[in-house]
């Protein structure tokens, strides 16, 4: 006989908690090999195949297109035929993470959770009712049972481990004072999602203002049930749910939703100051044209600023840092992964080049064009995204002069770049029309003082003016 194994969301790694589907690739009935990819999701840092570690006939697929699944949550059911060995299972994780040392666990379907396809070609697992605890204890029960409770109350947990996987979730409770063993979670196998956490913070939000609790931990309008959430609306003055109001609501989610969760944690968490200053870039355009003149590979402005940035900060290593609050320590970071601002359809992406401070402006050149390239595709990977140590973000390419960026967390410092234009200026005493740029540096207080910062943005500024300063310190 065929067995029917369960392939789950793979960790996807770098601290991704969850992805939305994009594209099922597969359909029921489809036979599929080891590692063909099954599905197209879209994390906060890229879009990715999934390649599904059986060989099989597909018999279900859990989720639409568009619905945001955490990790460990079922993508789909693959019936193996009996002579299947475990040779015939990959130990792939996911298209472009490599092969773990271990293969991949095969997982059977419970008995007691029969998969049901639906009208639509979509199977979800029916509720495993033998798996939860009853929903009342007799008097005198033993420790852990279920305490029945009014209607309108998620019943509490017993002692245990909460069925929560997502670390965003859990952090996300624990900053609004939600007791998680209170929530009734809307995931497979009663997984506590973001939208439950959230769900029951609004309905926090409405008890507080109708001055029935002054802080509750409350269960999510899932387990509320019609009757109470009527309750709480009338005490408040409000309905059920807020009167439409003129506008568009745009989810924040994806790629969206990371850029402002990431903004927002570095506004709390870094102390961030920043300085400018005005630079005479007329040397530096006509270096470039020079280096573009000999022949060969097309040098850009962008390298010769990434290559005088590797270059302070080898004299500023504060600035290459990051601070690890629980130690309380400034960590100094040997290698310079530069980071830099690439505006995309899907929104603002941040690529990183591996190792800028031991590339020339060619390397550095080819390597802009390859991520600007693989940005605008969406085929950026996770890896692509990750391990900044520090930020170029050149701002000049919309037509403004200056800003004052948010320090990309956890990194230390960001330089920005205002766009180069004609400008009068003081040129050996005589006054002239020069190329001028604005240079900011914005930066963590915690790891350096003004001098430094101002050190920093100085040396920048002179590589800027005089390119020969840079040659000498090479």
């Amino acid at each position: 006989m065929a067995q029917v194994l369960e392939f789950r969301l793979p960790d996807l790694g770098e601290g991704l908690t969850e992805a939305e589907i994009v594209r099922w690739l597969v359909q029921v009935g489809d036979v599929v090999a080891v590692d063909q990819p099954v599905v197209e999701v879209e994390t906060a840092k890229a879009m990715v195949e999934v390649p599904c570690p059986y060989g099989g006939v597909v018999t279900a697929r859990f989720g639409e297109e568009g619905a945001e699944l955490p990790v460990g949550a079922p993508l789909l059911t693959v019936a193996v035929g009996a002579a299947a060995e475990p040779a015939e299972e990959s130990g792939n994780v996911l298209v472009g993470y490599g092969t773990s040392a271990a293969p991949a666990r095969r997982r059977r379907v419970r008995t007691s959770r029969p998969v049901a396809p639906t009208a639509d070609g979509v199977a979800r697992p029916a509720p495993a009712v033998a798996e939860r605890p009853p929903a009342a204890a007799a008097p005198g029960s033993a420790p852990g049972a279920m305490v029945r409770t009014p209607r309108g109350d998620a019943p509490e947990r017993p002692e245990g481990p909460v069925p929560v996987i997502s670390p965003l979730v859990r952090r996300l409770a624990r900053e609004n004072g939600l007791d998680l063993r209170r929530l009734a979670g809307s995931g497979p196998d009663g997984l506590i999602l973001r939208a439950d956490v959230e769900d029951a913070i609004r309905v926090s939000a409405v008890k507080v203002r109708a001055g029935t609790v002054a802080t509750a931990t409350v269960s999510a309008p899932s387990a509320l049930g019609t009757e109470a959430s009527a309750t709480i609306a009338a005490a408040a003055g409000t309905s059920a749910r807020p009167a439409a109001t003129a506008g568009t609501r745009i989810p924040l989610k994806g790629l969206r939703g990371a850029v402002a969760d990431k903004l927002s944690r570095s506004r709390r968490e870094i102390p961030d100051a920043t300085c400018w200053v005005d630079a005479d870039a007329t040397e530096l355009m006509r270096a470039r044209t020079a280096m573009n003149a000999a022949g060969g590979s097309k040098i850009s402005l962008l390298a010769l600023l990434a290559r005088i940035c590797t270059s302070a900060l080898g004299r500023f290593p504060e600035l290459n840092s990051t601070v690890d609050t629980e130690a309380r320590e400034i960590v100094l970071l040997d290698q310079v992964h530069l980071g830099f601002a690439a505006q995309t359809d899907r929104g603002l992406v941040v690529p990183v080049v591996r190792d800028a401070h031991t590339r020339d402006a060619e390397s550095l050149t080819a390597e802009f064009v390859r991520l600007t390239e693989a940005a605008h595709a969406g085929t950026l990977t996770p890896g692509d995204l990750t391990g900044g140590t520090f930020t170029l973000n050149n701002y000049g390419v919309f037509g403004v002069d200056g800003s004052t960026p948010i320090v990309n967390h956890p990194e230390a410092a960001m330089l920005g770049v205002g766009r180069i234009v004609p400008k009068p200026w003081v040129h050996e005493g005589e006054l002239a029309v020069r190329q001028v740029v604005q240079l900011s540096l914005t930066f963590d207080h915690r790891v350096c003082d003004g001098g430094t910062a101002g050190g920093f943005l100085r040396y920048v500024a002179d590589c800027v003016e005089q390119p020969a300063v840079l040659l000498r310190t090479l």
